[in-house]
């Protein structure tokens, strides 16, 4: 992750199960596990926004 990722405190990897270790790229549009490696895209699809 680079120098503008956010910590994302007291959640758990849904594939490795590690806690804590989430981080959010708000530029790239993902969240990375910092433990596997997994990553997951965040944003969200055209037309399916909720309001």
């Amino acid at each position: 992750m680079n120098g503008v990722a956010h910590f994302l405190d007291g959640l758990r990897c849904s594939v490795c199960g590690a806690f804590n270790a989430l981080w959010l790229d708000p530029v790239r549009g993902l969240v990375e596990c910092n433990e596997c490696g997994q990553t997951a895209l965040t944003i969200p699809e055209p037309g399916r926004e909720d309001s």
